[in-house]
Parts: structure tokens; C-alpha cells; sequence
């Protein structure tokens, strides 16, 4: 079978694009250990305010410099709503929510998840720099959607 010159340039464009996409994608998800968030985690909405560690939200030292945070989105409110964190803490933030579907953004960072009840989200970050950021819900919820904040202080270490 003849192939024309021009044809076999594309096919080879094509296939190259193909494999370096592969490659981009098999690198991050491997090498750098990017993942899609899971839905392994569940949790029963109706009792999240009984159920650890939802049922004591805040900050929680697990290590040497290491702690979890451990938050519930609500109707207009993420609890707690003042934390303060160490600089240089590794954090990993657990967010759940008991009614209807909330954004969690940390303004300023990479901090991005959808909180769906019955589902328990985890994402894991080092505050290496000082500062103040401020938690939003980029999800509508309701009417008082635009009230729902929370802040998040990094200070030096004591």
C-alpha cells in the first residue's frame, strides 16, 4: 500500500502527540503523584456531629510537625472558623459537610475541593510562608452563600 508523503508527516505528528500526552500524563500521575480526588471515604450526613473526628473539628497535631484539619461545612458556615497553623506544617485538611453541596477554596493556595454529604475530602499541604487566607465556599448553597467564610492564620512557630 502506498501512503503520500504528506500523510505519513501527519501520522507521525499524530502518533508523537499521542505518545508525549501519554508521557505528560503517566509522569504526573506517577513520578509527582498527582491523583483524581476519590469518593473512598463516606460518612453518614445525618451524623457527622457524632462521628470522629467531626465531632471535635479543629486542628490536631498526628506528628512532628504534622496535623490534620478537620472541618465541617454547614448552612452558611464552615466550623471551626478561625485556625491558626504553624509555619512549616504539613496539613492534611478533612472537610465534610451535612447538608447540601459546598466549595472549599483557600484563597491563595492550590486548596480546592467539591464537599459533598456523605463523603469526607482530603487534601494534604505544607503552609511554608506566613500569612492569612481566607476559606471560601465556590459553591452556591443558598441564599446566604455569600457569608460563608473562614480564615485560616499561618504564624512562625513558637
Amino acid at each position: 500500500m502506498h501512503m503520500h508523503k504528506y500523510e505519513k508527516i501527519w501520522l507521525f505528528f499524530g502518533i508523537g502527540s499521542l505518545f508525549l500526552f501519554l508521557t505528560i500524563v503517566g509522569v504526573s500521575a506517577f513520578a509527582q503523584g498527582n491523583q483524581p480526588p476519590s469518593c473512598l471515604t463516606t460518612i453518614d450526613p445525618e451524623k457527622v456531629d457524632q462521628t470522629p473526628p467531626f465531632n471535635k473539628p479543629g486542628l490536631v497535631k498526628t506528628g512532628d510537625n504534622e496535623y490534620q484539619l478537620n472541618i465541617v461545612a454547614s448552612a452558611f458556615a464552615y466550623t471551626p472558623n478561625q485556625i491558626e497553623i504553624p509555619k512549616g506544617a504539613k496539613v492534611t485538611i478533612n472537610v465534610t459537610t451535612k447538608d447540601v453541596i459546598h466549595g472549599f477554596e483557600m484563597v491563595g493556595t492550590n486548596v480546592n475541593m467539591m464537599v459533598e454529604p456523605g463523603y469526607v475530602n482530603s487534601f494534604t499541604k505544607t503552609f511554608n510562608e506566613t500569612g492569612e487566607f481566607t476559606i471560601l465556599c465556590n459553591e452556591y448553597c443558598g441564599t446566604g452563600h455569600h457569608l460563608m467564610t473562614a480564615k485560616v492564620k499561618v504564624v512562625d512557630k513558637q
